[in-house]
């Protein structure tokens, strides 16, 4: 007997989530992109003033119902730490390189134990036409891309954070059909 795992916090109808779309129960698709974060303010003014004016046209062009969704995700820096730690353990390095080395260690041991986490941006709307749902991210990165950002369609694994995030209290849970 299949059954659906719903949130333990807030009844969402979320049907499913693959590839890079959520499925509600009514069968909408919530999808859209993520932004990749840049800082403007290391720029010039005119330059910071051009992107600024840019992103205004990106959105006043967006003739649909959408969501700015700011999500923090933790950061998993241990692959770093294994490598700094490797490179410790390499007995031809010198005392001097040694040194920063384990000054590096610290500083990503200070990260780890302070929850540091990335900011992901990500703007998302919903349609039941896959078809104008693919135009209308196409147009978006494109329209991102103007405007000297970046951008690309969210992933599955970018949609459960988002619904972890803010349905869940943090707490990750699997949405989708189970067989018991």
């Amino acid at each position: 007997m299949a059954k659906e795992i719903k949130s333990k916090y807030t009844d969402v109808p979320v049907k499913n989530i693959t590839n890079g779309v959520i499925i509600l129960d009514n069968n909408d698709i919530v999808t859209g992109v993520k932004i990749v974060p840049r800082n403007i303010f290391i720029l010039d003014q005119s330059m910071q003033d051009a992107i600024i004016l840019n992103l205004k046209n990106v959105y006043n062009a967006i003739d649909y119902e959408f969501w700015i969704v700011v999500a923090d995700r933790p950061v998993d820096i241990n692959v770093y730490l294994s490598q700094l730690q490797v490179l410790y353990n390499n007995p031809n390095i010198d005392t001097k390189k040694r040194k920063l080395i384990i000054e590096d260690i610290n500083k990503a041991n200070m990260f780890t134990n302070n929850n540091v986490v990335d900011t992901e941006y990500f703007l998302l709307f919903k349609h039941k036409d896959s078809d104008l749902i693919q135009k209308r991210i196409r147009n978006l990165i494109n329209n991102f891309a103007s405007a000297g950002l970046t951008a690309f369609q969210t992933n599955n694994d970018d949609l459960r954070m988002i619904l972890d995030n803010f349905l869940n209290g943090g707490q990750t849970t699997n949405f989708g059909t189970v067989l018991s």
